[in-house]
């Protein structure tokens, strides 16, 4: 008899829970707490939003080039413009995963911190360490929201190349290149915004990192 589909996700869900809790437990056991955890995957979720801001520019950087294509091989120039589009694509799903790892930890630190605030018994000790609980997760929630709204500022961006590198692989010839000029403009200025946001949600990586840092 089969498992019902809910149940099956069910299953795989408390599997990769089961697992990263046995990873936290193995990394403790070494001196590594889901406090240095959480610092690494912050910093590595800053790394690679500082990537793909660098790769949508690549990104525009070729398409602009492939729109002021004048002579030479026009496919040439549109699969570099196509490289660069996936390449963008890539470095957004990677920062999807790297705010997903750094959700996962923050859940996880901050339960653990939570129940360790119980087992405080002077009132004085518990209610610093709650304060200190309220401060951090107010932070890392303003982290959190700036990463979301710069992963969100992406697939729009993305979405209009892509129509855009369709179009041409359809017709490529300079009637084509021509039709769409006139939406470039409007993509030049969705990526700078989107470049902008990313920068927003670095600054706030480095603050929380520091924060974290420095025990306040």
């Amino acid at each position: 008899m089969k498992k019902p589909v809910s149940m099956m996700f069910l299953s795989a869900a408390l599997l990769i829970s089961g697992c990263q809790s046995a990873y936290y437990s193995a990394m403790e056991k070494v001196g590594y707490h889901k406090r240095d955890i959480m610092v690494d995957r912050v910093e590595a979720a800053k790394e690679s939003q500082e990537e793909a801001k660098e790769q949508f520019n690549s990104a525009l950087e070729e398409m602009q080039a492939l729109l002021n294509h004048d002579g030479g091989d026009l496919q040439t120039a549109y699969e570099k413009a196509t490289d660069e589009y996936e390449s963008a694509r890539a470095a957004a799903d990677d920062v999807t995963s790297r705010i997903n790892k750094v959700e996962d930890v923050a859940e996880a630190l901050f339960d653990e911190w939570q129940d360790e605030i119980g087992q405080i018994s002077k009132a004085s000790l518990r209610r610093a360490s709650e304060g200190k609980l309220r401060d951090t997760r107010r932070n890392y929630e303003q982290l959190v929201r700036t990463m979301r709204r710069s992963e969100a500022r992406m697939e729009p961006v993305l979405t209009a190349m892509k129509d855009n590198m369709l179009y041409l692989k359809h017709n490529l010839n300079a009637q084509a290149i021509g039709a769409i000029k006139g939406e470039f403009a409007s993509l030049q200025t969705d990526i700078s915004g989107l470049i902008k946001e990313m920068n927003r949600s670095i600054d706030e990586s480095n603050k929380f990192i520091s924060t974290l840092d420095s025990g306040s």
